[in-house]
């Protein structure tokens, strides 16, 4: 018997120590995991129940507050905004993006963001940079209301260069049936109200790091007069987070959220057959990051309302007689807001004028 405890007790060893040498430290991730239940636990509502950090979150929803409730789910990630943050080693406002996107996804129909989980997938875990993730996450979870009940940390030696990682969480919602903003009211004649955003948000990093870093050759720690700062620090600006507004209106017949695909990607997706949307360019005053962008890069008009959100990260259908309330809503949340067109006869197209 004493034999044969030694020899288990060599195995666990010799396994252990060869998967560390392989690139996978789970002793290390199980230690950062322990440490996370302050941080998630801020975040936690009342319907959450069950430890933390078991096989399955638990989500027990209030049936008494929804008569009729549709659950709302979607999944995003960040994308190549996660170069920026590891060339700046700063981790902490990507998690804050992550939760902002999947909130404003949802919120599109109306949901109520219930709960979220993550993945964060690393060559090597890091945990200076997981903590500062995670604090991220946890931090706009707790401001938007939403519980972080679970996730998967992955380490993957090979798959991932030295200091990258990816980060996706998944969203789930709801909304009572009859609230429901599914475009189906939207009508010729509604007016469209646009959100600003706070800069490039998510989306259209690969072609903002083509045109700033080999076409202009500029560094993250340079300075731009335009910007009233350094390049990185505009391109970490925090993806905008409209659940506060949307939230508060009733009377909304359409949303769209402004991510990849820009205006004509996205609009298209929540307009009735018989309906086009009509967008007044001028309307808005375009930050200067996206000038910036377009100039340097010599791009078209076209792209880029095709691939960035050019100021407005959100987009509102409503009846003419609604746009003064939403406006003083949106003002009240701290976001700017701008009627940018309105919606025409047509066949699901986004015409820019």
């Amino acid at each position: 018997m004493q034999i044969a405890v030694r020899s288990r007790t060599l195995r666990s060893v010799t396994s252990k120590t060869a998967y560390t040498a392989a690139g996978v430290d789970i002793s290390l991730a199980d230690t950062l995991k322990s440490g996370l239940k302050d941080k998630v636990r801020k975040t936690l509502r009342r319907e959450v129940f069950g430890a933390i950090g078991g096989f399955g979150g638990l989500f027990a929803l209030d049936l008494k507050k929804y008569k009729r409730p549709v659950l709302v789910s979607s999944m995003d990630g960040v994308g190549t905004k996660l170069k920026i943050a590891v060339a700046m080693n700063r981790h902490d406002t990507v998690g804050q993006d992550l939760v902002n996107h999947c909130v404003n996804d949802i919120a599109t129909v109306g949901a109520e963001p219930l709960f979220l989980l993550d993945y964060v997938g690393m060559g090597k875990l890091s945990p200076c940079v997981f903590n500062e993730i995670v604090a991220g996450l946890a931090k706009a979870c707790a401001e938007t209301g939403c519980a972080l009940i679970g996730g998967e940390t992955a380490q993957m030696p090979e798959m991932y260069a030295t200091g990258d990682y990816d980060l996706v969480a998944t969203i789930v919602g709801a909304v009572e049936r009859d609230r429901l903003i599914d475009g189906s009211k939207i009508r010729p004649g509604d007016a469209i109200v646009g959100l600003a955003s706070t800069g490039l948000h998510t989306n259209g990093y690969a072609l903002a790091r083509q045109v700033l870093f080999v076409k202009m050759r500029v560094r993250l720690d340079d300075y731009c007069s335009e910007l009233g700062g350094t390049y990185g620090e505009e391109l970490l600006k925090i993806h905008a987070n409209y659940w506060p507004v949307i939230r508060k209106l009733t009377g909304l017949h359409g949303a769209a959220h402004i991510t990849g695909g820009g205006f004509s990607g996205n609009i298209p997706r929540v307009l009735p057959k018989h309906c086009s949307a009509e967008i007044h360019r001028e309307s808005w005053i375009v930050p200067p990051v996206f000038r910036l962008l377009q100039q340097g890069g010599g791009v078209s008009d076209e792209e880029m309302y095709r691939v960035f959100n050019m100021g407005i990260g959100m987009v509102l259908m409503v009846a003419p007689a609604a746009v003064g309330a939403v406006q003083k809503v949106a003002a009240k949340a701290g976001i700017r807001s701008f009627v940018i067109g309105e919606i025409r006869k047509g066949a699901r197209e986004v015409r820019l004028v």
